[in-house]
């Protein structure tokens, strides 16, 4: 079982979270002078990170708040924890 480290409520099951998708993905301003390219782009391009990769989650059956965790994509340990909008925490 993996074990993921909440924020707030400190080590639990993988199973109580959801992921959110990469982090960090910035909407454009002005979405209505967009192409359909460009909104494609925004919405579904995505990096295929291999290594370390910063991520959103969700506690989903816990607190229900989001984070944003590093995770290397290769052994899929978490490395770093951080609340959206402070710097964060070594994973222990």
């Amino acid at each position: 079982m993996l074990v993921i480290q909440c924020p707030w409520c400190g080590e639990r099951a993988e199973t109580e979270f959801n992921y959110g998708g990469e982090a960090d993905i910035v909407r454009p301003a002005d979405t209505e002078q967009l192409s359909d390219r460009e909104w494609g782009d925004y919405v579904f391009m995505r990096k295929n990170t291999f290594g370390v990769h910063r991520e959103q989650w969700v506690h989903t059956h816990g607190c229900r708040r989001w984070f944003i965790a590093e995770r290397d994509t290769r052994s899929y340990q978490f490395t770093h924890y951080e609340t959206i909008g402070e710097s964060g925490k070594e994973a222990s």
